[in-house]
This record gives structure tokens, C-alpha cells and sequence, in this order.
């Protein structure tokens, strides 16, 4: 069944309308990918001369096998964020006698041609073969490839089941991102925990007793037989289906938004649209590493100044808003027309827009407040900051979201993706970057910068107190431009 599965495929790819444009999307990534084998594998050969220069002190085995547990780390980390979930168009199966466990198995098999599951040996085979085969002989470099292969099933099936489940709960993903995280910061920030110890205790091990290269595999299997069971329960739609509807609460049930009525119910929409979909969640994801920019520039003598501390400060707040503000509408270009015919009203809409960005730039104002440690000047310009991006760079990004014409296809994955990109993105972070400087910047030229701050809090609180004022002007300028933005969002 499994070779059918792969001519259906086919067939599919080539009767597509898109065929063209995926066959060369396909070759440029297949270049990509190539180039990046041939330097990850001259990484490889040269792997114990870094080792030597990382770790002059080390043994060199010793030192390759207290990197292999960083490396299946930040590979699991990798995966969540970049391998795409294997599909099969599974309806027109269901109504044949096809088993579903032959399905299953399909999705399943398919997982492993992902190029994540090459990369490890590319990297650590030339070590391998030169030096642990050479000192401890072929039976420990075989022991070392079956621990490698049991680890890396073990990872692609556990990022796999946990991208499954945070298709139905978002929170399940930024829960694994920031396990992950933390223990990455208990090693390197924290120093609670060794990594490189628990990494050598047991490759370390299997160099004495190669019979334990069958834990990961037994590892692997385990999460190859989870990610089965999920599959084969939830592959008809309609159960899935059913399952979200009794698991999760409406929108107007959540005790912050309920108070908002509608305008509520949008905006809860709107978070789920975020983190269901990569490409969307990647632009919440990268606001979190951006969190860290403090600590580059705050730590710096040379460059803790108060004219930079306000971009730093807009941009740790209100990345999330430049980032996934300049692609506003077009994330529900697939729906589009239907909010057009719809009894929403376009200003509980963007209503809605206003909820969400100051929902999500209070969030990360709290990330930063311990930036306070280094100095209580650096909170209120974050908390001046803080005002603008809901007050004055909302505004913009709604303003522009009426000039964007580029859908966005949610189904696919952030990795290497421009689609929606356009001259519109460069434009608009033109005067979200730089209107900030226009009234601080003489201030600060006169070495005034407290009244400039100060004028920027005015005019951050004046933007934010006439939010009304400045939704009708959006909803008429909507009016004007909402049948080419249809249009736009039409084509593919």
C-alpha cells in the first residue's frame, strides 16, 4: 500500500495547477539543501580538530560525547520549528477498504525521508569512522550509528506528536520551546545542571559496553508506537473534530476576553489563528528570543545609552507588532471574503486588532521588567515604549494592513517562506522605526532627553485615549480599498 500512497502523490503533484511553481521552489531548495550538506560534512572531517581547539584540556572522545546530547537537543528544538508534518489527503481512503493502520503506517513512514534525519550522520560520521573506530574498534563506532539512529527516530517522532497536539492546543508548543529553553539557561546561564555530564555518562558508557546503543532505539520505538496510537485515533476528521469541540472552551468563556463581548470573541480567534499555524507562531516565537537583546545592549557600557535604550525598548515590546503587524489581514486571506458578507462589524474588527497587540505587548513589557536590575530609568522608558507601540505604532500597522494585497497560506510552514512578502513590509518599517526619533530626537540633540520621553508618552497616551476616533478613520479608509484587497487575497 505503501508504494500506491507514493503514486497517488505523484499524481497529485503533477496534475496541480501549481506544478510549475513547485518544481522550482523544489530545485532552489534542493540547491540550499545540498550546499548545506556539503559544509555540515567538511564540518565532519574537520569536527576533531574544533574539538581540539573547544576543548583543549578534554580527552577528544570524551569531548564528542559530551556534545551529542547539545546537538539532539537543539535538534528537537530545530524540529519544532521548522520540519513539516508529513500529509496524505486521507478522505477518499476512508471510504475504501483501505486499513488504517496501512495509513498510519504511510504518515508514519514518510516522516523519516525528513533531511533532520540525515543531518546527524553527516556530521558525526567522519569522527566516528576516523577516530572511535580506529581507537575502540568497529563494534563501538556500529554501537555509536545505532545510538545516533535511536535518538534521531526518538526526536523526529516526538516533535512530530508534539506539533500534533499543539495543532489543537498552541499552548502545548511554547510549553516544549521553553522546557527546552530552560534547560538549555540551568546549563549555560544557571550552571544547575551539566549537560556535557549527562551527555558523556552515557555515550561514555557505550564506549565500555556497546550493548546499551539499543536504549535509544528502545527510546525510539516507544515514541514511534505513541505517535502510531495518536494517529490511528484521531484519523478520522470528524472525531477530531468532535474532540476539539468538547475539549476546548469558547472564546467567551475565557475570563480576560469575556468582558469584551464580541470584540472579545475576535480577538480570541485571532490568538488561536496565531498559535495553530507556524508561520504565524513564529512571529510570537521570535518575539521571545528578542526579549534577550537587553542583555547584548544593557550589559555594554559602550552602548547603554537612553537614545538606544528607546529603540531597544520599542523594539522588545513591539516586535511582535512589526512583525506580525505588517502581514495584518492577510493571515485571514483564506477567509477573507467571508468576513466581507459576514455581520461583523469591520470596527469590532479592528477593535479586535487593538485587543490582541496590547494584550501581546503587555505580555512581553513584563518579560522585560528585569531589566530594572540595571537601572530603573531603562523601566519607564519601556514603559513609555510600551505606550507608543499599543497607541501610535498599532495605529500605523493598521493603516498599512489597508495596502496590503498579498495572501498569506497558512497551511504551510514558516521555513524559507516569502509568500505575502512585498515592497509594503519595507515601507511601513520605515515610520515605525524612525517617528519615534522625529520628536525624541531634537530633545536629545539639546540634551533634553527627559522632555523628549516626555513627549512621547503625551503623544503615545493621546493616540491611545482617541482610539475611537482613529478606528473610524481605519474603517473608512477600509471601505474605500476592501474589494482590491479581496481581489488580491484571491490570487495564488
Amino acid at each position: 500500500m505503501i508504494s500506491t500512497f507514493f503514486r497517488h502523490e505523484l499524481k497529485a503533484f503533477w496534475r496541480s495547477k501549481n506544478t510549475g511553481k513547485s518544481i522550482a521552489i523544489r530545485v532552489v531548495m534542493g540547491l540550499l539543501i545540498l550546499y548545506l550538506f556539503i559544509n555540515v560534512l567538511v564540518m565532519g572531517f574537520f569536527l576533531d580538530k574544533f574539538l581540539e581547539k573547544a576543548f583543549p584540556h578534554d580527552d577528544l572522545v570524551m569531548s564528542f560525547c559530551g556534545i551529542l546530547l547539545f546537538y539532539f537537543l537543539f535538534d528537537l528544538f530545530a524540529r519544532l520549528q521548522f520540519q513539516e508534518l508529513p500529509t496524505l489527503r486521507v478522505q477518499p481512503y476512508l471510504q475504501l477498504p483501505v486499513k488504517r493502520n496501512s495509513l498510519v503506517r504511510y504518515l508514519a513512514f514518510t516522516s523519516l525521508l525528513s533531511v533532520f534525519n540525515l543531518w546527524p550522520f553527516v556530521l558525526f560520521a567522519p569522527f566516528i569512522v576516523k577516530i572511535i573506530a580506529t581507537d575502540s574498534g568497529a563494534v563501538v563506532a556500529l554501537a555509536f550509528f545505532i545510538s545516533l539512529a535511536g535518538l534521531t527516530i526518538f526526536n523526529n517522532y516526538l516533535a512530530l506528536y508534539l506539533k500534533r497536539k499543539a495543532n489543537l492546543n498552541g499552548w502545548i508548543f511554547l510549553a516544549a520551546a521553553a522546557v527546552i529553553i530552560l534547560i538549555g539557561l540551568s546549563d549555560f546561564l544557571w550552571h544547575l545542571i551539566s549537560i556535557r555530564k549527562f551527555s558523556f555518562l552515557f555515550f561514555g558508557n557505550v564506549i565500555t559496553h556497546p550493548a546499551l546503543a539499543v536504549a535509544p532505539v528502545l527510546l525510539g520505538t516507544v515514541m514511534y508506537y505513541l505517535n502510531f496510537l495518536y494517529l490511528k485515533e484521531n484519523l478520522y476528521l470528524e472525531e477530531l473534530g468532535s474532540r476539539k469541540a468538547a475539549k476546548y472552551k469558547s472564546s467567551t468563556e475565557y475570563p480576560l476576553l469575556s468582558r469584551f463581548g464580541s470584540v472579545g470573541d475576535l480577538a480570541a480567534n485571532e490568538f488561536k489563528l496565531i498559535f495553530r499555524n507556524k508561520r504565524s507562531r513564529s512571529a510570537f516565537i521570535m518575539g521571545l528570543f528578542i526579549m534577550f537583546y537587553g542583555l547584548i545592549f544593557y550589559t555594554n557600557p559602550k552602548m547603554n545609552s537612553e537614545s538606544l535604550s528607546v529603540f531597544v525598548s520599542m523594539f522588545m515590546t513591539g516586535i511582535f507588532v512589526i512583525n506580525y503587524g505588517q502581514f495584518m489581514y492577510s493571515w485571514q486571506a483564506s477567509h477573507f471574503d467571508g468576513l466581507l458578507v459576514s455581520k461583523v462589524k469591520f470596527a469590532d474588527f479592528v477593535r479586535a486588532k487593538y485587543l490582541m497587540f496590547t494584550i501581546i505587548s503587555t505580555f512581553f513589557l513584563l518579560l522585560t521588567t528585569p531589566y530594572a536590575y540595571f537601572g530603573w530609568k531603562i523601566l519607564v522608558i519601556e514603559v513609555i515604549m510600551y505606550l507608543w507601540n499599543i497607541g501610535v505604532n498599532t495605529t500605523l500597522v493598521l493603516f498599512f494592513a489597508n495596502r496590503n494585497y498579498k495572501r498569506i497560506d497558512l497551511s504551510k510552514g514558516a521555513a524559507f517562506n516569502w509568500e505575502g512578502v512585498s515592497g509594503n513590509q519595507w515601507i511601513l518599517s520605515f515610520p515605525l522605526l524612525i517617528a519615534p526619533y522625529v520628536f525624541y530626537g531634537p530633545f536629545a540633540l539639546l540634551h533634553h532627553e527627559n522632555a523628549g520621553l516626555a513627549l512621547l508618552a503625551v503623544i503615545s497616551l493621546v493616540f491611545i485615549f482617541t482610539r475611537s476616533f482613529w478606528i473610524k478613520k481605519l474603517e473608512t479608509d477600509f471601505y474605500t480599498k476592501r474589494y482590491t484587497i479581496a481581489e488580491g487575497f484571491r490570487n495564488k
